[in-house]
């Protein structure tokens, strides 16, 4: 973790603010030292905290199975979202023992969002856009599903639901060349706090490396910016964290999704 500059600050407002946060229209209930969401977009709960309050040896042993057991029953899967400076140390050994699957490993990154929005510059023929209607979310599905090569079929309903709400409200922008979308990004406004978080940015492999990724940062810090948030907070890929610190933003901490998929799903 970087020590540097803000980041203990960007990292004890993240731990306030946004860990174990209950989110406005999603179904939780706090077990133990975890909040336990059982409503996400396409079907999978998470479990989330600020800390375990000291569980550790056997005792936390059963409480992850408990948790692991409670979405087997109702046919759910779950993530278990891990960061870094977690305790106790072997709290990884002790999911994967449980058999949770870790996913690739993220970097949660911080920064300002007055400093990040500046005007976006793009390639010749491409224009930023909000959407929110579903032929356009339909449009971004094919678009992810061309750069993932995965089923995307789950995600047009889990931004028409972020976009209407309940709920922290969500703002879905596509750049599109003609009327292709080439790439896609959304952030969420946390009510409350000082953060919005930014999500998506996938772009065709034709049209990478020409700054559509910034000019997506630019525009979304600037609607933070005009909504009066502070901070910007991405969990960022090994791909998009170099852009991302060239940029400003500053890194706090790793995260590491732990994922359990009951058998019948």
């Amino acid at each position: 973790m970087d020590t540097s500059s803000r980041a203990p600050a960007y990292l004890r407002a993240y731990d306030e603010q946004l860990r174990a946060r209950p989110v406005p229209g999603r179904t939780a209930e706090r077990v133990g030292p975890v909040l336990r969401v059982v409503s996400d977009g396409y079907g999978q709960g998470f479990l989330t905290y600020r800390d375990l309050g000291g569980l550790d040896g056997a005792e936390l042993d059963a409480f992850i199975a408990g948790q692991r057991d409670f979405f087997t029953g109702i046919g759910r899967p779950v993530e278990w979202k891990y960061h870094g400076y977690d305790r106790p140390v072997d709290l990884p050994e002790r999911l994967t023992a449980a058999g949770f699957e870790a996913e690739e490993q993220e970097t949660v990154m911080v920064g300002e969002a007055a400093a990040l929005a500046t005007s976006p510059v793009l390639p010749e023929g491409v224009r930023l856009r909000e959407v929110t209607g579903r032929a356009d979310l339909e449009r971004i599905r094919e678009m992810e599903e061309l750069v993932w090569e995965a089923d995307r079929s789950w995600l047009p309903d889990l931004l028409e639901r972020d976009i209407a709400g309940p709920g922290d409200r969500c703002a879905v922008v596509v750049a599109e060349a003609g009327e292709r979308v080439v790439c896609a990004a959304w952030m969420r406004f946390h009510e409350g706090t000082d953060f919005v978080s930014l999500w998506g940015g996938s772009t065709l492999k034709e049209w990478r490396g020409r700054g559509i990724y910034r000019a997506m940062v630019a525009y979304r810090t600037g609607l933070a910016v005009a909504r009066g948030f502070r901070l910007v907070q991405v969990d960022a890929s090994d791909d998009s964290r170099p852009i991302l610190a060239r940029l400003g933003l500053e890194a706090i901490a790793t995260t590491t999704p732990y994922v359990w998929v009951p058998p019948t799903v």
